[in-house]
């Protein structure tokens, strides 16, 4: 077997990858980011409308968008949406949701112990363990420093 240098991989890897058009995909996230956002600002005030304080209506509409973004992917529309908003779409809150259920519909097949429970925080699992650890770490800094 004849192993293959890094430049000749380099020019497959660019000849079987297109170029990404920039000057489409950018403004795209943008709107697309802006539009989930506004529906999150929407929600927030109508849960305050409603008679919600800041923090009752923030936790509410963090809940809102988790639900949206995994009924979503759940009808299999998230991912037609992001195909066309690209990054926009991965906006932390909704593309965790959709990290956390795709892979939990995708293996639901294989049960609901081995598939499901398993598989499902695939994607998400290793944000979660660095999400948690960076907290922790904080928290002795912030409990040594007096910060």
């Amino acid at each position: 077997m004849q192993w293959m240098s890094p430049k000749e991989y380099e020019k497959m890897n660019q000849k079987a990858s297109p170029p990404t058009p920039v000057w489409k995909t950018v403004p795209m996230a943008f709107l697309f980011g802006g539009i989930i956002c506004t529906i999150g600002q929407l929600c927030s005030m109508l849960y305050q409308n409603l008679g919600a304080d800041l923090e009752t209506a923030s936790a509410s509409t963090s809940i809102t968008l988790i639900f949206l973004a995994a009924l979503l992917t759940g009808l299999n529309v998230f991912d037609k949406i992001a195909k066309i908003g690209g990054a926009g779409c991965l906006v932390p809150i909704t593309g965790f949701s959709n990290a956390v259920v795709s892979p939990a519909l995708e293996f639901k097949a294989e049960g609901l112990v081995l598939g499901l429970g398993a598989k499902m925080f695939v994607i998400a699992g290793p944000v979660i363990v660095y999400g948690i650890t960076a907290s922790v770490i904080y928290g002795i800094l912030c409990r040594l420093f007096g910060w």
